[in-house]
């Protein structure tokens, strides 16, 4: 792409245009090079997977030097960041692996063109490869950075000269005042670079006081560390759609290891049908709430995606419904065998997709297929009382809330607990998480009943006041079936009608008998004692702009029916 680039207008500095036009690496998650690509092309929309580096370079009395990105920087711009962060170019000299010398002539190329530092300074055999890191990090709408970034350790004392179109400031800073940095941002108005904070939260905290021993930081491994995308405006729905890609893609490419046609477009019916993925995401967002992510945690959240729509499959035909997502449902899309079949193989294949996860260790893989195995039992479970409910002329709150605690909350409640083992968190922040996991499913399907008594049928993708037309015993008509039946009349008339032709003004009247009566209310109030008793468990966290996003999505559950 040349300089004329559509995506490089004038708004952009013309200097930093220039360079956006250099040949980077192209390379596979293994490092091979595949091919090049210009600067621009490689850094928009999704981005281009590409070789990159990150110098760390510490003066004699074991300081780092950071930088402050000039906000010229296209990319990122007026974050602190590692001394110096560029790529080796599609040259000669920067392309040779041996020894990784080319990556090492390219980060001594751009710390004289940033930094001023000159080559003398910088003998190249005093540089260290000490590992290597695969990520991405949006910085906007438009740009993003997809790197396997090599990681370079030197120690050396030099002289700077700034270039002012690169960086706008520098600091030598010890540990505990990084740490600071860092800790205290983005509150104290000063923001790191997603890939900085990787580094130094994964490598560089362990590595500080053993820089004489380099040999033994090394690990000649590539460590996928997944998006590390940071928002500052903390967005739920920004966090949402920068993950999507990434469960979506092994969703589907673990669906369609099918050969079978047919029962692999029934696989795929529900999963083309949508959605916002929350449960596939969640453990992700749970994890980075805990410090810790990488790319186990998209395998994680596929296999439980999976697993979810399994239920669904099965769900629709245990209870009669014909749409799902606003389209048919798999067995009337199918058949009742196909659709049967279908979910038994999604189950097999969500497992099948966990087991082929390389970054999950083989004690968190037991681990993992436990917990899972215990929520699909638990899902059964709910699943069973509910329909036995149908038979019943009593449920209780108490069993209405079991049932839900196993038929949805447990689904909430695995995925928050996996993504912190995923982590690495403490035992008793796993279980904290686990107990806002839940608290945030049962107030998930409490907002789920009220949805369906006040919403209608286009915006539900299935008719309006289903619950009621079936006589599904929610709390709202548990509480309502405790009350004078005088009072109620019209909901008594359709509760269990099996009539889904229900007019729409007797439902309209239906909603305002159930209002009156204080049902709705009565559900609302509940839900929000499962929202506030979810935030208690969040308050035990430290703040964090990852911690905000888990706060929006608690909240995110009253929001959904205002």
């Amino acid at each position: 792409m040349s300089k004329n680039s559509p995506f490089l207008d004038d708004e952009y500095d013309e200097s930093q245009s220039e360079m956006m036009n250099e040949m980077v690496i192209l390379v596979d998650e293994n490092d091979f090079q595949i091919g090049s690509m210009s600067k621009v092309d490689s850094h928009i929309g999704e981005g281009t997977l590409h070789r990159a580096f990150s110098v760390l370079l510490f003066n004699s009395s074991q300081e780092l030097l950071i930088h402050k990105r000039a906000d010229t920087k296209i990319t990122f711009p007026s974050v602190w960041a590692n001394t110096c962060c560029s790529h080796p170019l599609d040259i000669e000299d920067e392309t040779e692996m041996e020894g990784d010398l080319g990556v090492k002539r390219a980060a001594i190329r751009k710390m004289k063109q940033e930094l001023g530092i000159p080559a003398e300074q910088l003998p190249i055999e005093d540089f260290h490869l000490i590992t290597k890191m695969h990520y991405r990090a949006r910085a906007d709408i438009k740009w993003i950075e997809h790197e396997l970034d090599h990681i370079l350790l030197i120690q050396a004392d030099v002289d700077l000269d700034i270039n002012p179109n690169e960086i706008s400031e520098i600091r030598w800073v010890n540990k505990s005042q990084l740490e600071d940095l860092i800790s205290n941002s983005p509150n104290n108005g000063e923001f790191i670079a997603p890939w900085f904070n990787e580094i130094y939260s994964r490598f560089t905290s362990q590595w500080w006081g053993h820089l004489d021993e380099v040999s033994s930081l090394q690990d000649n491994v590539v460590h996928h560390i997944g998006d590390v995308t940071t928002s500052e405006d903390n967005s739920l729905l920004d966090a949402l759609k920068g993950h999507a890609a990434e469960v979506e893609g092994r969703i589907v490419t673990a669906l369609e290891k099918s050969n079978h046609e047919r029962l692999r477009k029934a696989m795929m019916h529900l999963i083309e049908g949508g959605g916002k993925r929350l449960r596939a995401i969640l453990p992700w967002l749970v994890a980075d709430a805990c410090g810790g992510s990488s790319d186990s945690l998209y395998d994680l959240g596929a296999a439980i995606e999976i697993i979810h729509n399994f239920t669904l499959v099965h769900d629709d035909i245990m209870d009669n419904d014909e749409l799902r997502r606003g389209r048919e449902a798999v067995h009337i899309a199918y058949d009742m065998p196909t659709a049967i079949n279908a979910g038994d193989a999604m189950l097999a294949v969500s497992f099948e997709l966990l087991s082929e996860a390389e970054e999950i260790s083989s004690e968190n893989f037991r681990s993992l297929v436990s917990i899972i195995g215990k929520m699909v039992r638990k899902v059964s479970e709910g699943q069973q009382l509910d329909m036995d409910f149908e038979n019943r002329d009593f449920v209780s709150e108490d069993e209405y809330l079991a049932m839900i605690s196993g038929k949805t909350a447990a689904m909430f409640t695995t995925c928050a607990r996996t993504g912190a083992i995923l982590s690495g968190a403490a035992p008793d922040v796993i279980e904290n998480l686990a107990h806002w996991g839940e608290n945030l499913g049962l107030c998930f399907q409490l907002m789920d009943d009220l949805i369906d008594a006040t919403g209608d049928s286009e915006t539900l993708g299935k008719p309006a006041c289903s619950d009621v037309i079936e006589g599904k015993r929610t709390l709202i008509a548990i509480h309502a079936l405790g009350l004078d039946p005088e009072n109620l009349p019209i909901f008594h008339r359709v509760f269990g009608s099996g009539n889904e032709d229900t007019p729409r003004e007797t439902l309209d009247g239906v909603l305002r008998e159930l209002q009156a009566a204080g049902s709705i209310d009565y559900a609302k109030t509940k839900a929000m004692g499962y929202h506030q008793q979810a935030h208690t468990c969040l308050d035990k966290l430290p703040d964090s702009p990852a911690l905000s996003i888990l706060r929006q999505l608690t909240d995110w559950q009253l929001i959904r029916i205002s």
